[in-house]
């Protein structure tokens, strides 16, 4: 009985000192551009490969709004209260995740809300609840003060041209800067749900919701692991001069593979995209079967309008050219964006039907739509 008693008062003084009170990190199933570190008084949350060669990481510590500032905070990361309850979105994206987290009341501006496609967030843009926050490149900060918000929620494309990171950065409000974009794998992107949850105390909402997606999409690559033909598939079309195809690397390319498609590019290393001239992305995909995700074009006759030598891809010959377009709004908000990061294995069928019909032929197109 002695010997008893004496481990109890052990295990309880232990308890007392910080026993049981190592940090944990969350394990993760696929995503590589964040970590979250559990602690006994709050959590930090710690992105890197923000954008293409990022240098460096960011760190934010989340606390509870009852709780005082703990001492062991990193000297350098953002401190956060928890839960928030103000949220700016610097993109659209971040629409579909806070929808699945049941976190839509939570949004109180938006950079580009014209962009935004949900129509439960649109009647609150169109009323004035959820005002825009930047025209062109400007961003109103006076108007972000105002609106005081726990979270600023945007990502980096490391291109000073671009760049709105550095004015959020000044005003000094929470800003959290993501890098979903940068994964390496659909499910991967959609595990920045687990991310996001941290910052409205919804982990547990946010595992269960990630686990049904991700069963949703291994059981979809059932029917293409053991494909022995393979169509070849290019991406993009020029912007500005440029074309960006998808990085061998990216989220995109692995898109590709899983719905048993041969990416011309997928023996590059890059994660983001590869910016290229439109001569060189000829010679190579000239004599390809399918051309994906030609930017904004609705038809062939814009993509041929852009470039008649558009013309002479043979996907365009033969009549497989294929756009995320379906869902676009009046706006210009195209829901692929909201809804198609969350849920990847609605994107996954859609690619299947493209480049396998026979695979999914009950399978009515989601997002894609066949250019004419």
């Amino acid at each position: 009985m002695r010997l008893i008693l004496t481990s109890l008062v052990l295990l309880t003084l232990c308890g007392l000192t910080g026993f049981g009170s190592e940090p944990v990190s969350k394990d993760l199933d696929y995503a590589r551009n964040f970590t979250i570190t559990e602690y006994a008084t709050h959590k930090v949350l710690t992105v890197r490969n923000a954008y293409r060669n990022a240098k460096q990481h960011y760190q934010y510590a989340l606390v509870p709004r009852d709780q005082a500032l703990p001492d062991d905070l990193p000297k350098l990361a953002t401190v956060i209260r928890t839960p928030v309850q103000r949220v700016v979105l610097m993109e659209t994206v971040y629409v579909g995740y806070l929808d699945a987290l049941d976190q839509l009341d939570t949004i109180r501006g938006a950079a580009t809300a014209d962009y935004i496609s949900l129509l439960e967030v649109r009647a609150k843009i169109e009323s004035g609840e959820i005002p825009s926050l930047q025209s062109g490149q400007k961003l109103n900060i006076e108007r972000l003060l105002i609106l005081q918000p726990d979270l600023i929620l945007t990502t980096s494309l490391g291109d000073g041209s671009f760049e709105l990171s550095p004015q959020l950065q000044r005003s000094g409000l929470p800003v959290v800067l993501t890098a979903g974009y940068m994964e390496p794998n659909p499910l991967a992107r959609t595990e920045w749900i687990k991310f996001l949850a941290v910052f409205f105390e919804a982990e547990e909402q946010a595992d269960a919701a990630f686990e049904q997606i991700s069963q949703a999409y291994q059981g979809l690559l059932e029917a293409t692991r053991t494909l022995e033909s393979k169509p070849s598939v290019f991406c993009g079309a020029p912007y500005s001069g440029v074309w960006h195809v998808p990085g061998g690397q990216s989220f995109f390319a692995q898109f590709i593979e899983d719905a048993g498609g041969d990416y011309l590019w997928s023996d590059d290393t890059t994660q983001g995209g590869i910016p290229l001239d439109t001569e060189r992305v000829f010679l190579k995909a000239a004599k390809a079967d399918y051309w994906i995700n030609p930017s904004h074009y609705r038809s062939l006759n814009e993509l041929f309008g852009a470039d008649p030598r558009f013309a002479k891809f043979r996907a365009t010959q033969i009549g497989q050219v294929y756009n995320h377009t379906r869902q676009i709004s009046d706006y210009g908000g195209n829901n692929i964006w909201e809804r198609g990061i969350v849920h990847p294995e609605e994107v996954l069928a859609d690619l299947i039907n493209i480049f396998h019909p026979q695979l999914m032929p009950e399978h009515e197109l989601i997002y894609y739509e066949n250019l004419k």
